[in-house]
């Protein structure tokens, strides 16, 4: 009797022993999850304050080295990164510091092309990130006839720069300028896509990113045709080798035999938001775009109907295309819309034209270039400020966010569209 009432006492004890052991365990767990999550804590608080401070530095430095009007560098190395594409190392020719830049952002050119009558303007992303300074880089591909128009000629300032630009030439070139850039005061996931030579300004966010020791979860959609054209491939594949918060996946359009899918490239294909949703799982992320107008259309539209929010999706138009989100129109905006439908007057001034716009006739440049009405231009995409045109009368709006805002009485024609009759001075 006395050994069952032992082996009871003991049986008891020995339970409350692991019952306090597993309390003790799940203490333990709480604790180390908590020094944990505290961890993760510091040093998300750690990275935002390093950003604020990088962000508030170089607000101050742009502010102190950056310039008005043109200035001077010099072509210190041209290196080709894949067919018809080939980086330009700028130096300062006063050889004084340079303003920090957000990535994203582009340098604007005035060139002195042989037979033109006057400068050509023309924008260009820089294509590194704004970390230890000393040049500019700016990366350009050389674009061919249009493959409908193979008669037609090739791109006038690329063929500049790739065929008579030579190292220790110079060149005249605005400030760093764009709305276009990375928001680094979040830590928010990012997905970057990029379509040919679009991935350009991808690249310097993709930089600074990785320079700045950022954890930030990263995605880097990069679509080319084939291996021949895929720029950066060595610097990219490393990129994704050493950082772990950072994936890029290449896709080949058209891959050559000798492109090996899983080494050269990791989907065949186009860039699509179908395989974002394979990939990502969910659309909780900020996205950028830069590309053709033909893929930032279906990629914004599809990333839409995804359910990403309007304010999560940035992207930078090609020339003179511009991507048009879903409208979500209210009576008022419905109105002047259906005035729009039925024609607006457009008064060219000074060439004595008077001409009907509609939304297909697309922006006020192209609607004076379809009938005769000569006006300056250098990008088409609102960043260059070449175009600007005075309004006599009228008022207009902007099919995409100008990059260098007119005076007010002035538009930039190259993106603004009449919102009632305009005369312009013209």
């Amino acid at each position: 009797m006395i050994g069952l009432i032992e082996g009871a006492g003991v049986a008891i004890v020995g339970a409350a022993l692991a019952q306090a052991g597993v309390g003790l365990a799940g203490t333990l767990q709480r604790r180390a999850r908590q020094a944990r999550q505290e961890q993760a804590d510091a040093k998300l608080f750690e990275r935002r304050a390093t950003a604020l401070l990088r962000a508030a530095e170089a607000e101050r430095a742009k502010k102190e080295l950056s310039w008005t009007g043109l200035r001077k560098f010099t072509i210190e190395r041209k290196v080709m990164e894949a067919n018809d594409i080939c980086s330009f190392y700028l130096k300062p020719h006063d050889h004084k510091p340079l303003p920090p830049f957000r990535p994203g952002q582009y340098l604007t050119f005035q060139l002195r092309i042989p037979d033109q009558p006057k400068p050509v303007v023309r924008c260009y992303s820089l294509s590194d990130g704004p970390v230890n300074l000393d040049r500019y880089r700016v990366t350009i591909k050389r674009l061919p006839p249009p493959r409908d128009k193979p008669e037609a000629p090739p791109g006038l300032s690329s063929s500049y720069f790739h065929q008579s630009l030579q190292e220790g030439d110079i060149v005249d070139v605005r400030a760093p300028n764009g709305h276009f850039y990375l928001d680094e005061s979040t830590d928010k996931p990012v997905v970057l896509i990029g379509g040919g030579v679009g991935l350009t300004p991808m690249l310097s966010m993709l930089n600074t990113i990785c320079e700045t020791g950022s954890g930030r979860e990263t995605w880097f959609f990069y679509g080319v045709r084939h291996g021949g054209e895929h720029a950066f491939k060595e610097h990219l594949q490393q990129i994704d080798r050493n950082h772990p918060n950072v994936h890029v996946v290449a896709c080949y359009s058209e891959p050559r035999e000798e492109d090996r899918k899983g080494v050269d490239y990791e989907a065949e294909g186009h860039v699509s938001v179908d395989l974002m949703k394979q990939m990502l799982g969910a659309p909780n992320y900020e996205f950028y775009i830069c590309g053709p107008p033909p893929m930032m259309k279906i990629i914004t539209e599809g990333l839409e109907d995804w359910g990403v929010p309007e304010s999560a999706i940035n992207y930078e138009a090609f020339g003179p295309a511009t991507v048009k989100k879903k409208p979500h129109p209210q009576p008022a905006q419905q109105a002047e819309a259906q005035a729009a439908d039925d024609g607006v007057e457009v008064e060219f001034a000074r060439s004595g034209k008077k001409v009907t716009w509609r939304p297909d006739d697309g922006a006020i440049l192209d609607l004076a270039e379809a009938n005769g009405v000569s006006l300056d231009f250098g990008c088409r995409a609102g960043n260059c400020g070449t175009c600007v045109t005075a309004v006599k009368e009228g008022d207009v709006t902007y099919l995409s966010e100008p990059g260098v805002p007119p005076e007010q009485g002035s538009c930039l024609s190259c993106i603004a569209v009449p919102k009632s009759r305009v005369v312009l001075d013209a």
